[in-house]
């Protein structure tokens, strides 16, 4: 199957993707999409069920949890490097990307009713825990590796801690050495690359054994590092280059580990793909209100109200209507000429079809009645507006006669013409006569079509072949407005004459035309439009009729429903009064739950007992033989889930105030000592997070974090 770009740009294809690529997650989807064309017959079914499986998926509770993650496909490509190691961002993407596939797949299995084309297009996958646990395994929550990687690294940062606390308690020594000695300047110590220094009157600097790291702008001060905490801090800077190629061992050894996975984390990578453009698709069809028609072969097309999803938005946005449209063609009605007025909207309903059937055999969803029917062609051939081009040098007729050459060339029953204008663009005796002759061979090829025209003899000519039809846009024969509504089985007239009249042409230059016609010409116009406006009577009545018969049946669908009212509601009374007992029963007993969370029970016993009442409704519902009680006990568990995760919310964020309320809780005058040290201080002031100690002969510097109550 070839489309034409011409036809993709006629048709305005490229707009559409470029709205859908909107709804894409990643890039490379973005751009997936604005390069998509039309798909065979099977992949481009299997794309619209799958679409059609998504999109419903947002109007139930059982939603795909599908949602933003970033490629790895770079990534993956490294794991064939040898001694590759990858950063921490590689992992932590590998991760949430494993997460969210394996939260589709288990989501796809679970509902795999509602979800069946869904489940074909992930059936090789299967859920993988070993490359979470290997991640999970060097990794926290928040991307650190862990103490425990190894051993090694371990043990490096026990000794890291220790000597951070030794030169701590080093420190703390010398100031208050040195502070007796009155050789510190007023501030008392700073922070010099890192290190902890002594803050040394520059005249006093020879009494302090230590090394010098620097002075003040003004040379006031030496900033001195104590000699009995230098070799500590030697040992400490050591130490964190050990821990820092512990670490690199690490994760060149975990790079290597997931490198095992390579082809699972090519596959997820591709189902991730593949899963942004159907529910790019998916969220297209939900802004457009598209739906799923019909689907089959046999080139039987029956649009009901359908849209023009272009047209149709930025109707929207204008607050404007827009007119559905209803057309059909099959194997007996195989050619459809669309006569009628300018501005009567012949080629937005010619454009309607043509996009709306590129949109189907691209595998998405569109905007008409779901009792809709669609088919697929082998060719989509269109001949849409002015083809006149400078740089060729070729007129508009010439361009199109070129243009009607390649179609004539390609045309077979396997084929949908979508022509405006058809013949249009030489002389009206000389170019009808051509186009009568392009619509005769188009017939004898058994094409399907749609053309515009205002050629009459085009529209006898369709009169005469039995599986063509003609058909007009309804015109307002009092205010000579277009309504935009497809009539099919009567050709229409251009209301030339009378649209002349209307823009205040005297009437003697009207008459004068008139004259200069061939009689039967202006007798046929009138008939034709003496038939249109026929035709405008009878939809009018016939929309009154409907009218009617809808509120009648609206009357009659309100005593039937009322009727059941009134038989249901002792039964609804009844069970609204078991649910509340119920819910306030469940109530009670989460509360009790959340008490016991609050008052230091265990998580694991928490989840426990909230297991045993899951069992326990489960077990209920099994026994369950009513299906609206067991609807309620599903409402009552979500219900209860959602008050649960709520008030965990509400305990973690009291948790995070308690806290902050420990950190309140030192306060100036307190006694106090620095974690892990036999000195006790005063607290003398507290700036923010930090407390200036007083130890009596020497104050000092240290965050609340640090300090805990004597």
């Amino acid at each position: 199957m070839s489309i034409a770009k011409e036809t993709y740009r006629e048709l305005e294809f490229n707009a559409v993707l470029e709205k859908v690529s909107h709804f894409a997650y990643s890039e490379e989807v973005q751009n997936h999409i604005l390069q998509l064309k039309t798909l065979g017959f099977a992949e481009a079914r299997k794309q619209l069920y799958a679409v059609n499986e998504f999109l419903s998926s947002f109007h139930t509770g059982n939603v795909i949890p599908f949602r933003e993650y970033e490629s790895i496909v770079e990534d993956i490509k490294t794991l064939t490097i040898e001694n590759y190691r990858w950063s921490v961002t590689s992992f932590m993407k590998t991760k949430r990307l494993v997460e969210l596939i394996n939260e589709c797949k288990q989501t796809l299995v679970k509902f795999e009713e509602n979800y069946p084309t869904l489940n074909t297009i992930f059936k090789e996958v299967e859920v993988n825990k070993e490359i979470l646990n290997e991640i999970d395994a060097v990794f926290n929550r928040f991307g650190d590796v862990k103490n425990d990687a190894s051993p090694t690294l371990k043990s490096i940062r026990e000794q890291f801690n220790l000597r951070k606390k030794q030169l701590q308690e080093a420190f703390s020594g010398a100031m208050l050495h040195y502070k007796q000695s009155n050789v510190l300047d007023e501030i008392g110590e700073s922070v010099l690359d890192g290190n902890r220094v002594l803050a040394v009157n520059s005249a006093l600097k020879k009494r302090v054994k230590g090394f010098v790291l620097g002075t003040s702008k003004t040379g006031s001060i030496t900033f001195i590092q104590p000699d009995n905490c230098r070799k500590i801090s030697n040992e400490i800077k050591t130490l964190e280059d050990e821990e820092k190629k512990e670490i690199d061992s690490i994760l060149l050894a975990l790079t290597n580990a997931i490198a095992w996975h390579y082809d699972t984390l090519a596959l997820f990578q591709k189902k991730a793909y593949q899963l942004d453009v159907i529910q790019a698709k998916a969220s297209y069809a939900l802004q457009i209100k598209a739906c799923l028609p019909e689907i089959n072969r046999n080139n039987d097309i029956d649009l009901i109200q359908a849209y023009h999803p272009l047209l149709w938005e930025s109707n929207q946005l204008e607050q404007k209507e827009t007119i559905p449209q209803d057309i059909y063609f099959n194997k007996n009605q195989r050619i459809i000429a669309i006569s009628g007025p300018n501005a009567g909207g012949k080629s937005i309903t010619l454009k309607t079809v043509g996009l709306l059937q590129l949109m189907v055999q691209t595998g998405m969803l569109i905007p008409v009645h779901p009792n809709s029917k669609m088919s697929f062609f082998q060719n989509i051939l269109t001949d849409i507006g002015d083809g006149q081009s400078i740089e060729n040098q070729l007129s508009t007729y010439s361009s199109r006669l070129k243009k009607m050459a390649q179609i004539i060339q390609v045309s077979n029953e396997k084929t949908l013409l979508l022509i405006d204008e058809f013949g249009t663009g030489s002389d009206p005796e000389l170019g009808g006569a051509l186009a009568e002759a392009f619509l005769e061979y188009f017939y004898e090829k058994k094409c399907f079509g749609i053309l515009t025209t205002h050629y009459t003899n085009i529209k006898i000519k369709v009169e005469e072949l039995p599986k063509a039809i003609n058909a007009s846009m309804l015109f307002n024969e009092k205010t000579l407005e277009p309504i935009y509504k497809l009539e099919i089985g009567q050709a229409g007239s251009s209301f030339t004459f009378e649209v002349a009249q209307k823009n205040n042409i005297p009437k003697s230059l009207i008459e004068r035309a008139k004259e200069k016609l061939v009689s039967d010409k202006v007798d046929l116009d009138r008939t034709i439009v003496k038939l249109q406006k026929e035709k405008f009577q009878v939809e009018k009545l016939r929309n009154e009729l409907t009218s009617k018969n809808q509120k009648q049946q609206n009357q009659q669908d309100k005593l039937e429903k009322s009727h059941e009212e009134v038989n249901d509601k002792l039964f609804s009374l009844n069970q609204l009064y078991d649910k509340e007992q119920k819910t306030v029963f469940l109530g009670r007993r989460l509360e009790q739950m959340i008490e016991n969370y609050s008052n230091g029970v265990a998580k694991k016993e928490i989840l426990k007992q909230f297991m045993k009442i899951i069992e326990q409704e489960k077990y209920k519902k099994s026994q369950s033989e009513n299906l609206q009680v067991e609807k309620e006990i599903k409402k009552i568990r979500e219900k209860a889930k959602k008050e649960i995760i709520a008030k965990k919310e509400v305990i973690e964020q009291k948790v995070e105030e308690i806290k902050e309320q420990q950190k309140v809780l030192f306060t100036e005058g307190m006694r106090v000592k620095i974690i892990g040290s036999a000195n006790t201080a005063t607290i003398e002031k507290i700036e923010k997070n930090t407390a200036i100690l007083n130890y009596g002969k020497f104050t000092t510097k240290i965050k609340l974090e640090e300090l805990e109550k004597v």
